[in-house]
């Protein structure tokens, strides 16, 4: 089976390097955000990649055109597999992100976010803005339009996301909890297999392995649950 499974490290530099030791490169992902890329910077995603793993540097990166054109070219530059800017930067942002790709014979795949799985609808409102499928429509056709691979989206978008935009526009579903699992802070949730059903094509599986006494253990049940 592909590789499907993303573990995001949000830990310290000296607890992701202990946790990424003890997981296996052949069944999961690693994705690097802004607290460990803060705290340890490229040397830790160089580091992981020398253990064989593929790498998310997951900085969703939303600013003017240029800066975030020379952001992607730099993330290309350190050989990650995947990185992501938001959609919600618009038109102009999303296409100076892909054109930044233009010069790679192996570009990562590029990204955009949606709106995160921890808004609900009352939370959407907080910023000006209402009915949240409609706010996740309109951003992945802009990012399908601009010519990105994909999307971050909830598992429960992801099913009008491949009939809207085609089986090969490519879906990231964090908020992945298992059965019984505790929701932390997020709104929209789904178990691993439920968001294979829908078609997600990578699932973000943090606490429930990263929080586990048996982190090992608990990727190698998801693992096989997936399978």
């Amino acid at each position: 089976m592909e590789n499907k499974i993303i573990i995001p490290l949000d830990l310290d530099g000296k607890e992701a390097s202990e946790l990424a030791k003890t997981l296996d490169p052949k069944i999961c992902r690693l994705k690097v955000g802004n607290q460990l890329f803060t705290s340890s910077g490229p040397k830790i995603v160089k580091e992981f990649q020398q253990q064989g793993f593929d790498i998310f540097l997951d900085l969703k990166f939303h600013d003017i055109p240029n800066t975030v054109h020379e952001a992607v070219k730099s993330a290309a530059d350190l050989g990650v597999w995947m990185v992501n800017v938001h959609a919600a930067g618009g038109r102009k942002m999303l296409e100076a992100s892909r054109k930044a790709l233009e010069d790679y014979s192996n570009p990562p795949l590029l990204i955009g976010v949606t709106v995160l799985t921890s808004f609900s609808e009352d939370s959407l409102l907080d910023i000006g803005l209402s009915n949240l499928s409609e706010q996740v429509i309109r951003l992945t056709r802009l990012a399908k339009n601009s010519g990105l691979d994909g999307v971050v989206c909830a598992a429960s978008d992801t099913k009008f996301v491949k009939t809207e935009f085609g089986k090969d526009f490519l879906t990231v579903t964090p908020g992945i909890r298992p059965s019984g699992s505790r929701l932390d802070d997020q709104s929209r949730v789904s178990t691993p297999l439920e968001a294979i059903r829908n078609g997600s094509d990578y699932l973000v599986i943090g606490r429930p392995i990263t929080g586990s006494s048996e982190p090992k253990k608990a990727l190698e049940e998801i693992y096989k649950e997936i399978s």
